[in-house]
């Protein structure tokens, strides 16, 4: 690694490291420690143990993380311990050195199958300290493939030189190695370094997994890593899922790959198929907030288009494009990544210039390719990839675009096979919609309470329902009363976070919220004096005056009624306190009857169930 970085022009940027010798007591421990660490490297004392890290949408083990313990029956055991004293001690290079030796030859003998995370700190990664090449020699020595491996960076102190990290990362990576953030969210720079160095993966702390189902802080923080993550190509793991509610929650927010106790502890025979209760979980496809399957994504009109490198010949290229008269775009592809698009009309008319097929027909065809066409990961929704398209240049509605996963190149799609998609989803929709709002009715809305359930996420489920809307339906025609459910429709969903919350028309004047956000009450009362407000254009002036209106009975004896009102009931669900969408229905419409006891426009909270 020395002559690589060499030649890198990194070897400058890096000096040796001599250990401080403490005074006293904390001498003679330390020099303990210095007696037990280079045993520990003479012997190779050190045990390599594995995590499996699992695909969340297929349920199978991409591969696995590998992890180091020193001898069970001395202080240095815990990995932690471990590293902290070799830093210490000036051992940590070539601790780490031994690390990465025990762990590949481990990965080999056990025969694991998929990927190898291996764990390197950044400031071994750019130290002179390593021979040259030594990793990339001692995996061929061991007849892996390169790409199977991704170099896993875990800080523990400060990354200030950002230039070197990047010559470093994109060093390794020309030799086929991968790039992967650990812990993000909780180092002292992870977002910067995924900013500069652009990884293939990104691990997110497990503070910001576990709960992630009672947490809706946490909830979003990991909902803006995956956007953030689909519009820069890059695989999000979750690290530390030990339920099934929170396993629930990360595959229904899109994430690519989970790791934790609950898919596999790490061991030195470590599991090659999921536990039952996972593997059921993955039997059932997840589902967005709205009740409609995660099908409705890019992957659904990914279409298999054999790619060429940047290396094949512009003749080749033209040879290709007129054999296949359908093929109007050709993806390049280098190492497995997207480089650029090569366009039929574009080649087509290079090629008709004088002398170009002599002067570029062997030449690799990076000159004639679109070196930024639109790329977009597998896993982003139709809806967004729409908007995406449109607020992008025209040429790529006619060009296409490419579909990667996890970085990867998967295909290409098209705009006419997105506009058809599209246009299934919104028929589909159409058929479960109330015709007067346009919400959901109650197929999707018991779809989305049994997603929640399932997921064990805790919500409000508040019942919203008119007061005396049938007499003013009745005093006022129907065409004002559409008015009035319509009004009512748009402001209760403008009191909805579109990311966490989602309403539904149950049917007439009575509409459902689910809630999801933390302000959830403040929501419901800014509704309620919303719609007090907007409600006055409705009514006329001599009714306004009256604070309500007269309508004969039956019998034709008039009834007087106050002003249409709003009442909201509300109950907390929590993970295990109802078993179906019928207990909650129920609950909600008792606490819907006890806010319409209160006169005009409430809230009421139900608080005795648990």
């Amino acid at each position: 690694m020395r002559d690589d970085l060499r030649e890198c022009g990194l070897l400058s940027h890096f000096q040796d490291k001599e250990p401080t010798l403490p005074a006293g007591s904390s001498r003679i421990k330390f020099e303990r420690k210095f007696e037990l660490l280079q045993h520990i490297l003479e012997e190779e004392l050190l045990t390599a143990v594995f995590q499996p890290i699992v695909d969340m949408k297929s349920g199978v083990i991409m591969g696995y993380e590998g992890l180091i313990r020193g001898p069970s029956d001395s202080p240095l055991h815990s990995p932690i311990a471990l590293l902290q004293s070799a830093e210490m001690c000036g051992k940590l290079f070539e601790i780490e050195r031994l690390c990465r030796k025990v762990t590949l030859e481990s990965f080999i003998e056990l025969n694991l199958s998929g990927r190898l995370f291996l764990n390197v700190s950044p400031e071994c990664l750019i130290a002179p300290f390593h021979k040259g090449g030594e990793t990339l020699k001692m995996i061929r020595d061991l007849g892996v493939n390169p790409e199977r491996i991704i170099i896993e960076l875990t800080e523990a102190h400060p990354t200030y030189d950002y230039s070197l990290m990047r010559e470093a990362v994109n060093h390794y990576r020309g030799m086929g190695f991968r790039i992967a953030i650990d812990d993000l969210g909780e180092g002292f720079s992870s977002l910067r370094l995924w900013s500069e160095l652009r990884p293939d993966f990104v691990k997110i702390d497990m503070h910001f997994v576990q709960g992630i189902n009672h947490d809706a802080v946490k909830h979003q923080f990991v909902s803006s890593i995956q956007q953030i993550a689909e519009k820069a190509g890059t695989g999000v793991i979750a690290e530390g899922i030990e339920t099934l509610g929170e396993l629930n929650v990360v595959r229904n927010l899109n994430i690519g790959f989970g790791q934790g106790y609950l898919i596999g502890r790490p061991g030195a025979n470590p599991v090659v198929s999921l536990p039952g209760e996972v593997a059921k979980v993955f039997s059932t496809a997840p589902r967005t907030r709205h009740g409609l399957h995660k099908s409705a994504s890019a992957r659904k009109i990914l279409r298999q288009v054999a790619p060429v490198s940047s290396s094949t010949s512009n003749q080749a290229v033209l040879k290709l494009f007129t054999e296949n008269p359908d093929l109007h775009s050709l993806p390049v592809v280098d190492r497995k990544v997207p480089v650029g698009l090569l366009k039929r009309q574009q080649v087509v008319e290079n090629f008709a210039r004088p002398y170009a097929r002599e002067l570029f027909g062997k030449k690799g065809c990076s000159n004639m390719m679109d070196h930024f066409p639109m790329i977009v990961d597998q896993n982003i929704s139709l809806h967004e990839l729409s908007n995406l398209l449109v607020s992008s240049g025209r040429h790529h509605l006619l060009d296409g675009f490419i579909i990667t996963e996890s970085g990867e190149y998967a295909g290409m799609g098209t705009a006419h096979d997105l506009m058809r998609e599209i246009t299934e989803i919104q028929i589909h929709t159409a058929r479960y919609a109330n015709p007067l709002t346009l919400l959901p009715g109650n197929v999707p809305i018991n779809e989305h309470l049994e997603m929640l359930l399932e997921a064990g996420i805790s919500f409000h489920a508040c019942y919203c329902d008119l007061d005396n809307f049938k007499p003013f339906n009745d005093a006022y025609g129907y065409r004002k009363g559409d008015d009035m459910i319509q009004l009512c429709a748009e402001i209760l969903s403008a009191s909805c976070d579109p990311e966490r919350d989602f309403i539904g028309h149950i049917g007439g004047d009575d509409f459902i919220l689910l809630l999801q956000s933390q302000d959830w009450k403040k929501r419901c009362e800014a509704a309620l004096e919303d719609f007090d407000a907007k409600k006055m254009a409705l009514f006329t002036p001599e009714h306004l005056d009256a604070n309500g209106f007269s309508i004969p009975d039956r019998r034709g004896e008039e009834i007087f009624f106050p002003l249409t009102s709003l009442s909201i009931g509300a109950v907390q669900v929590s993970p295990g306190a109802y078993c179906s969408h019928h207990e909650i229905s129920g609950a909600a419409t008792d606490a819907k009857k006890n806010a319409k006891r209160t006169p005009g426009s409430s809230l009421f909270v139900e608080r005795r169930r648990k």
